[in-house]
């Protein structure tokens, strides 16, 4: 039975390499001008996204394609300046703390799945770099840490209360990385953050707490959902700094994250079962349903919720057991808080190669079957409702402020779902959030791929153009690849 499952779960991957034929988009007889916006510094503020991470890793291939340095490429024909970016060591990915390795290398596809590069990091966190920077994308950076002061101190680095991404380039142990911004008096900026204000949460599963209604970050658990008030304080603050001397810039909007291949890839009903298995899987679960029944007819559960929580395989696909904490609790009378998943669940990706393994190598202990899944492997629909309200209410700050000050936005909600709804065509091409296959995101399932990477770029300058009056070009698509491979050049 483990085998099926697993092979149900593989994924089946191909590359297609794609060159994108349409040059049309920006006409060459269009002279590039800025417009109202002045180029001349630049300087990019955000988490991952802005650094250029993608596949599980923050690399120096990856920092060069990140949108941020794309789109510095294109302001330099409508008189940018340099833009710089506070590379790591190698493109192996991953960090060293005190020559500990406390990240892992990127990763790659090695032709039946997504594996680590072989190799240890070189990448030292406590070797600082010296001078200012461009792009201050931090990987793992909510809102509030942007202005944290401490956050880039190697010495709270091994305890978490600094970031080992920014520790290697912060002016110094106590500033903050909004003030390393403003300190170089930008004339352009770009704000991308709020990602992992929810992100956390929600690829742990929902292992952590919403804090709304909690003004105080200081408190926060690593996976919780930061309040939407201390987001909307921070956000302020972040826009008026750094407009404060008549900078220019542009903002971006949320996509849910709950669209992004993380969440997508594993279905619900990930298990296909022989009547005689289905058969052997119920009588497992006899005395759990009967006892539901029992609570029932001694009206301490609803019928509705104990048809909801009735474990019941059949011959053919189906959904695999989970723990639902925001089920009724009856641990009291001997009843944990099982149900199958349903297609209002999202399996976090992974979970792709657990269900369906054993427990201690004992066939009667499924993981996912017999053994329902842990809180940390679903999301389920109560945590996605939380992470969705959330979301929205950052959005609503970052819209208006962004009319507010009258600055670019990026509706970036809007073209995720159009890659998770058939897909944004270039040329003859379409990019999809499809994992691996689609282009648009890298193997970790979260952050883009490359050519992904270039059609956040494009947007942001599509957003410009149309606020500033700018004529900057979009960059070819094709030109950059769907995947890295295992040796980059």
């Amino acid at each position: 039975m483990r085998k099926n499952i697993k092979l149900l779960l593989l994924v089946s991957l191909t590359f297609v390499a794609c060159n994108n034929d349409d040059s049309s988009d920006n006409p060459a007889e269009v002279p590039v001008v800025p417009g109202s916006a002045v180029f001349t510094k630049y300087i990019a503020l955000g988490d991952s996204f802005a650094a250029g991470y993608s596949d599980n890793a923050l690399f120096k291939k990856g920092q060069e394609g990140s949108y941020t340095n794309i789109m510095a490429q294109q302001f330099v024909a409508a008189g940018g300046g340099a833009f710089t970016t506070p590379f790591m060591n190698d493109n192996l990915g991953g960090l060293l703390l005190g020559g500990n390795v406390v990240a892992a290398t990127r990763l790659y596809f090695n032709g039946q799945a997504p594996v680590n590069v072989a190799g240890k990091p070189t990448t030292e966190v406590t070797t600082h770099l010296t001078g200012t920077f461009g792009n201050l994308g931090v990987p793992g950076a909510k809102s509030f840490h942007l202005i944290a002061s401490g956050y880039g101190n190697v010495a709270g680095v091994a305890s978490g209360a600094a970031n080992p991404y920014f520790a290697r380039f912060a002016s110094s142990p106590s500033t903050t990385i909004l003030a390393d911004a403003v300190v170089q008096d930008p004339t352009f900026f770009s704000l991308f953050i709020g990602g992992n204000d929810v992100l956390a949460y929600a690829t742990s599963g929902g292992i952590g707490k919403d804090q709304t209604g909690n003004m105080n970050p200081a408190t926060y658990g690593s996976n919780d959902i930061t309040d939407p008030a201390v987001f909307a304080s921070v956000y302020s603050g972040l826009v008026t700094s750094l407009t404060a001397k008549g900078a220019k810039g542009v903002v971006a909007n949320l996509p849910y994250i709950t669209t992004l291949p993380y969440f997508t890839t594993v279905p619900f009903n990930p298990a296909p079962l022989t009547a005689a298995l289905a058969t052997q899987l119920n009588a497992g679960y006899a005395v759990y349903n009967g006892g539901l029944k029992q609570m029932v007819a001694n009206k301490l559960l609803t019928q509705e919720e104990a048809t909801r929580r009735t474990v019941n395989f059949i011959a053919g696909n189906n959904a695999v057991v989970v723990v639902d904490s925001y089920l009724t609790n009856l641990m009291a009378y001997g009843l944990p808080s099982y149900r199958q998943a349903t297609k209002e669940d999202l399996i976090i990706l992974s979970a792709r190669t657990f269900i369906g393994t054993t427990v201690g190598g004992d066939a009667a202990k499924v993981n996912g079957l017999s053994v329902p899944l842990a809180d940390n492997w679903v999301l389920t629909k109560d945590e996605i409702a939380e992470v969705k309200k959330a979301t929205d209410a950052y959005n609503v700050t970052i819209k208006r402020i962004a009319d507010e000050k009258g600055l670019a936005f990026v509706d970036t909600g809007a073209v995720m779902t159009q890659l998770s709804s058939g897909g944004v065509r270039f040329g003859n091409f379409t990019m999809s959030s499809t994992y691996v296959t689609g282009g648009a995101f890298s193997l970790d399932g979260v952050h883009p791929s490359a050519r992904g990477y270039g059609l956040i770029a494009n947007i942001f300058i599509d957003a410009i153009n149309a606020k500033y009056g700018s004529t900057l070009r979009h960059v070819d698509l094709g030109i950059y690849p769907i995947q890295y491979p295992a040796t980059i050049q």
